[in-house]
C-alpha cells in the first residue's frame, strides 16, 4: 500500500545540518538589550495608532506562511505547493511566530524597514533561523534614513558591525508613519494633552479665574500665582472653597465639551487613520456613511488598503534568493483569511 503515491519534494533544509550562522557569534551580549524609542511611545500612546497597528499586526501574523513553485502549463504560470521550509513555523525557536511577525509588520509600518539577524542557517548556507531585531537598535552608516533607498551594506547593532549577507532587510513599500504621520502624530499628542490638563485639574469642577477687586493694594504676578495655585490645589481636594473680601471667583462660561476638544481629536483621529491606511471605521472614528453591511466589506479592505503592501514586503523579502533557493516563493494565504471572514459573514445569526 502506498507504493505507487507520489511524494512531494521535501523542504531544502529539512535534513541537513543545523550550524551557527557564519559572522554572527551565537548572540554578543550588546546585541540582546533592546530599547524603545522615544518616538515609538508616543505614536503608539496615541489610541488610534495603537488601534491601527494592532488590527494590521495581528491580522498578518495570523496568515500562514505557504510555498510553491512556478510552472507553465501552455497558457500561463501556476502555483505549485510544495512543504514548507521549517523555520516558516516558527521563525525564531525562542518565541512564537505571531510575536515575531507583528513586531516585524510593526517597524515596517512605524520606521518603513525591518530587520532579521540569522541564527542558524544548514550545511546548504541558507537560514534556519532568525531573529528580529528591534529597528531602533540597528544603525546604518550609509543609509541613515528617514527615507530608505536600497538595501544596507553597513549595519551596526547597539554598534556591534554584522554582516549584511547574515542580515535579513525588510523595505517597506510604504515610508513609515513616524516621518510622513510625524505632524498627524504630535496634533492628536498635543490635543489629548490639552484634554488632560482640563480633566486633571477640573476634577468635576467647573473652571474659571479668580479676580481681585478693585479695593486693596494689587496683588503682583509671584502674588497672583501662589493664590491662583493655592486655589487649584484645595478644590482638587475639596468642592468647598474660602475666599476674602479682597478676591472674587468668576465661572468660566466656555462649554466643557469644548475645553476637551472633542471635535478637534475626532479629526485627529481621522487623519491618523489616514496614515495608517486602515478605514477609519475600523478604528473606532465614526463615519456617517458606514453601514452594516459595508462594514462586512471593511474587513476584507483592511487587507487590500492596510496590510497589503506589508504582505508583499514580507512575501518577496522572503523568496530572495538570500533566503530560499532560486524558484522557489513564499506566500502568505491571504485567500484563506478572505474565506474565512466571508464564511463568518454568511453563518452569523441575525439579530431579533
Amino acid at each position: 500500500m502506498g507504493l505507487f503515491t507520489k511524494k512531494e519534494p521535501p523542504a531544502f533544509g529539512t535534513s541537513a545540518p543545523v550550524t551557527a550562522a557564519a559572522g554572527y557569534g551565537g548572540r554578543p551580549g550588546p546585541l540582546s538589550q533592546w530599547t524603545v524609542g522615544a518616538q515609538v511611545q508616543r505614536a503608539l500612546s496615541i489610541p488610534t495608532v495603537s488601534r491601527g497597528v494592532g488590527l494590521i499586526t495581528s491580522t498578518i501574523a495570523g496568515l500562514d506562511f505557504k510555498t510553491y513553485t512556478l510552472g507553465w502549463n501552455g497558457e500561463e504560470y501556476e502555483r505549485n505547493y510544495i512543504p514548507n521550509e521549517t523555520w516558516m513555523q516558527r521563525p525564531n525557536p525562542e518565541v512564537t511566530r505571531s510575536f515575531m511577525i507583528s513586531s516585524t509588520v510593526q517597524d515596517l509600518m512605524l520606521w518603513g524597514r525591518a530587520f532579521w539577524v540569522k541564527m542558524t542557517e544548514y550545511s546548504t548556507g541558507f537560514p534556519a533561523s532568525f531573529m528580529w531585531i528591534p529597528h531602533e537598535n540597528v544603525y546604518t552608516p550609509n543609509d541613515a534614513g528617514p527615507e530608505w533607498f536600497r538595501m544596507p551594506d553597513d549595519i551596526e547593532i547597539n554598534g556591534v558591525p554584522i554582516d549584511p549577507a547574515n542580515v535579513v532587510t525588510f523595505l517597506s513599500p510604504i515610508n513609515g508613519m513616524l516621518w510622513t504621520g510625524n505632524r498627524a502624530i504630535q496634533i492628536a499628542t498635543e490635543l489629548d494633552a490639552a484634554a488632560l490638563r482640563f480633566a486633571t485639574n477640573a476634577g468635576g469642577i467647573a473652571s474659571g479665574y479668580l479676580q481681585q477687586k478693585d479695593s486693596g493694594e494689587p496683588l503682583g504676578g509671584e502674588d497672583l500665582t501662589e493664590l491662583a495655585q493655592a486655589w487649584a490645589d484645595a478644590r482638587g481636594k475639596l468642592a468647598v472653597g474660602a475666599l476674602n473680601n479682597l478676591v472674587e471667583w468668576r465661572e468660566s462660561s466656555i462649554d466643557a465639551s469644548k475645553l476637551q476638544l472633542h471635535e478637534g481629536r475626532q479629526h485627529a483621529a481621522l487623519e491618523l487613520a489616514r496614515v495608517l491606511q486602515v478605514p477609519a471605521w475600523l478604528v473606532g472614528v465614526s463615519i456617517s456613511s458606514m453601514t452594516y453591511q459595508n462594514s462586512q466589506q471593511a474587513r476584507q479592505d483592511l487587507i487590500l488598503f492596510g496590510a497589503k503592501p506589508y504582505i508583499d514586503c514580507l512575501q518577496e523579502t522572503l523568496s530572495l534568493n538570500s533566503v530560499i533557493p532560486n524558484g522557489r516563493y513564499v506566500e502568505l494565504d491571504v485567500v484563506k483569511y478572505i474565506r474565512d471572514v466571508e464564511n463568518a459573514a454568511d453563518t452569523q445569526e441575525p439579530e431579533a
